[in-house]
């Protein structure tokens, strides 16, 4: 899991209780097979801050690059890199500071 901190970055607003990031570090090449992550659409971008809200859950492998998500009207920070598998629930906000360029495989769960 990530870590909580605090920080000038944090947004007031509201968000449904309970959503949080998962981050699965490292999971075994048998988990991403499982899951058919290789089959699932790429999507790269540069280092900068991206404004993002999940309309549907959202699960993406990192295979390059790191990535600070700060959750909206929370002071949960969660950090991911290349090789984590991660999943945004539906409904969360949150905005990316991407520290290195991120080239990831992603797949929207069905609404």
């Amino acid at each position: 899991m990530g870590t909580a901190s605090t920080g000038p970055d944090t947004m007031e607003a509201t968000r449904a209780p309970g959503l949080s990031i998962t981050v699965e570090k490292n999971p075994p090449e048998a988990r991403l097979l499982q899951l058919g992550v290789k089959s699932w659409p790429k999507w790269g971008c540069p280092p900068g801050r991206f404004p993002l809200k999940f309309d549907a859950a959202l699960t993406c492998y990192l295979v390059k690059g790191r990535v600070r998500a700060a959750v909206k009207g929370s002071c949960e920070c969660v950090e991911f890199g290349a090789g984590d598998l991660v999943v945004f629930p539906k409904g969360l906000s949150c905005t990316w500071d991407v520290v290195v360029g991120v080239d990831k495989h992603y797949n929207f769960a069905p609404s």
